[in-house]
């Protein structure tokens, strides 16, 4: 694979659609683009509050009229897909073909090249969405992105609760910062096309980590002595389903714990692109600890 191009310049000004802008990672895309004085447009499913230097605008991604009217005067979307199957991107996909934006899609780095089906459904469907934009022919750079360390938000109310963090074991991965994917979507959206070395980057974290290892990592930041306790996958479903989750969310999950391999890949595009080396989880969980208060 042809390394990437390092960062260069300022972001060129353009106008964006972000999608998923209220989502962790999309809040971290907003927020630096508006610092980069790009022209930002937020389509969000909900009507939200109103935010300085931001269009926000109502809709679904499903929604081929929606996305069309979102676009208007757009000439490149950040893209996050949000549901567990591709039936409906294809009319998403349509609108992108007739208005030919640049696209830059978040995927996951646990994508194997090599095989036909990937390991889980949440693989699965990032891969299906790659193929479909790149059938299409649209102008896209994927950033294939490992474990968010924002998903660990997810243990917030256990953290809040006790000093034991419990639910289905998922192989250890090189755990990102959002913040650190959040620069190398801006960067990338700063760069003239002909500047990019390649159409698709593996972003990680600098070391795999294990949930263990991951639930220590947090309690050192708290000054607490949290540890893990992995539970076999049909309590860790009952417990998901019990929380009020969607069910073919839980399956997704589960199948992921029971069924991705272990990832020792570690990549340094993070600091290819943004000119600064990938953030730990330790500085991560140092930096948002008030999030388990």
């Amino acid at each position: 694979m042809p390394e990437p191009t390092p960062a260069t310049g300022a972001l060129q000004k353009s106008s964006v659609l972000v999608t998923g802008a209220t989502g962790h990672l999309g809040r971290e895309v907003t927020a630096r683009l508006q610092a980069q004085d790009a022209q930002v447009r937020a389509l969000t499913r909900r009507r939200t509050g109103p935010r300085p230097g931001v269009e926000s605008v109502t809709g679904d991604l499903t929604d081929p009229a929606a996305v069309r009217a979102a676009l208007t005067g757009v000439d490149t979307v950040f893209l996050v897909w949000p549901l567990l199957d591709t039936g409906r991107a294809h009319g998403l996909v349509e609108v992108l073909t007739e208005v030919a934006p640049r696209v830059v899609y978040v995927s996951s780095a646990a994508i194997d090249d090599k095989d036909a089906r990937q390991s889980d459904p949440i693989v699965q469907v990032h891969a299906d969405m790659e193929a479909l934009l790149h059938d299409a022919g649209l102008r896209t750079v994927v950033l294939r992105s490992d474990t968010l360390a924002s998903n660990t938000r997810g243990w917030a109310s256990q953290v809040r609760a006790g000093d034991v963090v419990a639910g289905p074991d998922i192989a250890r991965t090189a755990v990102v910062d959002e913040r650190d994917v959040a620069d190398a979507v801006a960067a990338v959206l700063g760069m003239r096309e002909g500047e990019l070395g390649q159409e698709t980057y593996v972003l990680t974290g600098p070391e795999p980590l294990g949930r263990a290892e991951q639930v220590s990592l947090l309690g050192a930041a708290l000054r607490r002595p949290l540890r893990f306790e992995a539970v076999p996958a049909e309590l860790a479903r009952a417990r998901m389903l019990a929380d009020g989750r969607p069910e073919q969310l839980v399956e997704a999950l589960i199948s992921a714990s029971l069924h991705r391999s272990e990832s020792h890949r570690v990549t340094d595009h993070v600091e290819r692109l943004t000119g600064h080396p990938a953030g730990t989880f330790a500085r991560w969980a140092v930096d948002h600890a008030a999030d388990f208060t």
